[in-house]
């Protein structure tokens, strides 16, 4: 750019930057009402904002503010929220706020319904939320919105329609997300073959939507398949026993189908106890625990599923952040927290050492 043609972009700009209170004497002087700002002076009024906003080039960035966040999960020691966790932490790092991570570690919806009533209490400034039940935590979140706290679900849902006054939703479509994965696997089974769908606690929103997009995509895909819907439990060591147990009296099973972490983490351990994938049969099902990355490496698991955790932490403190700072103009939105699929081609950049995987506490450099 020529220093001339800089010269003249920088004259022309100089003109264009009539300030408000210029407009406004411009306007008074000249006998012009409200109406007449309201048609004519106002778009000047627009278009010089514009100008000085494209101009400006720098900010001094958002201010940091010290609210408290809390975030109420249905089992708050699974790994699977590891780097939900840290997404937490990082986003809090980032905008000055803190948090308070509490819930139920079994899945208990009363004591996830009392720790959104001590949040309230407390006069949290925001609280996100599983909902992992249609109803139970409607009540609570009117008493949240009464308050003044915005209230975002993450990594579960309400069925849509709900009456629940959340703002968004961050996280999977998870019954979309269901029948995406089974429309997967059954395209790798031969006709006619019979499998096991697992679900850890049968009707939690975070895990019944899948299935049910399980058993839907068998019946769309027409092929003859078969299964059983096994009740694995809420704790690994209880999935891998009933797991194992309907393996043992279901060995022509030609596929291991899991809904969560823990069940699809169980679903491998099987396969490689017992050599179900070396064998042919198929085991996929959700999120990234080590184990089931060390499986898919090992050829025992075929595929499984990242909803990305560690964005269901960064982005609820960012939205109740934004919404608050903004004194409620910047309003929360749904996020898809993605779905890619992880199999042995790409499970090496799973498995290195990495904070947004929940592998290591440690920061990027």
């Amino acid at each position: 750019m020529t220093k001339e043609f800089q010269d003249e972009e920088a004259e022309l700009l100089a003109q264009r930057r009539l300030n408000r209170r210029q407009a406004f004497s411009f306007a008074t002087k000249a006998g012009l009402g409200a109406a007449a700002l309201a048609s004519g002076a106002a778009g000047l009024l627009a278009k010089t904002d514009l100008a000085l906003a494209q101009a400006s080039g720098a900010s001094a960035g958002l201010p940091r503010r010290p609210y408290k966040f809390h975030f109420v999960c249905h089992v708050t020691l699974d790994q699977f929220f590891t780097p939900c966790i840290y997404g937490i932490q990082d986003a809090c790092a980032a905008f000055g706020t803190t948090y308070q991570w509490t819930g139920s570690q079994k899945n208990v919806v009363s004591e996830m319904v009392s720790a959104m009533q001590t949040a309230i209490a407390q006069k949290a400034d925001g609280i996100a939320v599983c909902l992992v039940d249609p109803k139970a935590f409607d009540a609570a979140t009117d008493m949240a919105a009464a308050a003044g706290i915005p209230v975002i679900a993450f990594n579960a849902d309400v069925p849509a329609g709900s009456p629940n006054k959340r703002l968004s939703y961050v996280g999977q479509p998870l019954y979309t997300a269901g029948y995406n994965v089974a429309m997967k696997w059954l395209k790798l089974l031969p006709k006619s073959a019979h499998v096991m769908l697992t679900i850890g606690v049968p009707g939690s929103l975070n895990t019944q939507p899948r299935l049910d997009g399980y058993i839907q995509a068998i019946k769309d895909f027409g092929n003859g398949v078969t299964y059983d819907v096994v009740n694995s439990g809420p704790d690994p060591q209880t999935e891998i026993s009933r797991v194992e147990s309907y393996y043992l009296s279901h060995q022509n099973v030609a596929g291991l189908f899991g809904t969560g972490g823990s069940d699809t983490y169980a679903c491998g351990f099987v396969s490689n106890k017992y050599g179900l994938a070396k064998k042919g049969g198929i085991v996929a099902g959700f999120d990234l625990f080590p184990q089931t990355l060390t499986y898919i490496k090992g050829e025992d698991v075929t595929f499984t599923t990242d909803q990305q955790a560690y964005l269901q932490g960064f982005l609820p403190v960012q939205q109740m952040f934004l919404y608050k700072v903004s004194g409620g103009l910047v309003g929360p939105a749904n996020s898809d927290t993605s779905q890619a699929y992880v199999t042995k081609d790409n499970v090496d950049n799973y498995l290195g050492q990495t904070r947004f995987e929940g592998r290591t506490n440690a920061e990027p450099t």
